[in-house]
């Protein structure tokens, strides 16, 4: 059977896979998060320059 230092070596492995597939999903939807943002905030930017160019020509 095991030892238990076999057996923590394996909770510790458990622990650390455990956290980094946490931290993967939590960055995932962060950085969906941050660029769709980001995104969004250049279309807006890019529309109102757009509209203040057409009101400044009439």
């Amino acid at each position: 059977m095991f030892e238990f230092s076999q057996y923590l070596g394996f909770l510790l492995f458990l622990t650390i896979l455990t956290i980094g597939f946490w931290l993967m999903f939590f960055l995932v939807g962060f950085v969906s998060y941050w660029v769709t943002g980001a995104s969004w905030e250049m279309i807006k930017e890019k529309r109102a320059k757009k509209r203040q160019e057409q009101s400044i020509k009439y």
